[in-house]
């Protein structure tokens, strides 16, 4: 595997203007991303991960154990992610990962910044092995807009130490970050600790943001 690879402790780092959606760049950029075929530029463990009709979709017929995640093959720096997101039933935890890297080659577990999908953490911007909850989403933003049986609307923008996070068209984090990273994977989680969880990302959409 070829991707970037963090050192355990969260302090050695050794990778490895949005309207909402992103613009006409992401049409020629989310086919480089993901293709909606196959897992071409992605690494996961294949029991949990697949595509189906054009979507990302991670199962788990057991709890695996350990958080594991499906993770892009090379590194980014600045751009902006639009999904669709729904948990099964609304039961689970997942998550996308910006700028972060594999520690655990067998695992596939990653440690970085996490845009947090489930339970009381949507739409939130947690350290996965990396410091812990880094900005809360506003839980009265969250109880508004939120769908838990259907799916959600995600934007996600990430220029230098600034991210943004949008969950149904309501800002939830809009602010810099001094330990973002300068480039790292973008990975999508499956958590450990449900029985049968289901996660879909669908109609994604994905440009880099390249610098003047």
């Amino acid at each position: 595997m070829r991707f970037l690879t963090w050192a355990v402790a969260p302090a050695i780092l050794l990778v490895f203007a949005g309207s909402g959606v992103p613009g006409e760049d992401a049409d020629k950029d989310t086919a480089a991303f993901f293709n909606g075929k196959d897992l071409k530029g992605w690494e996961g463990l294949k029991p949990y991960w697949k595509v189906e009709d054009g979507a990302i979709v991670a199962t788990t017929a057991e709890d695996p154990g350990f958080n594991t995640f499906l993770c892009s093959r090379r590194p980014y720096q600045d751009f902006e992610l639009s999904f669709k997101i729904r948990l099964k039933n609304g039961v689970g935890n997942s998550g996308v990962q910006i700028r972060s890297g594999v520690f655990d080659l067998e695992h596939l577990a990653v440690m970085g910044p996490q845009c947090d999908i489930g339970q009381q953490y949507w739409a939130s911007l947690y350290g996965e092995h990396f410091g812990g909850m880094m900005k809360q989403a506003p839980a009265e933003v969250v109880k508004k807009v939120l769908k838990p049986d259907d799916f959600n609307d995600y934007f996600i923008r990430c220029v230098g130490k600034h991210v943004t996070i949008k969950l149904n068209g309501e800002t939830t984090v809009d602010d810099d970050f001094p330990t973002m990273p300068e480039t790292g994977l973008i990975a999508w989680q499956l958590h450990s600790g449900f029985k049968g969880m289901e996660v879909i990302f669908k109609d994604i959409k994905f440009a880099e943001i390249k610098k003047k």
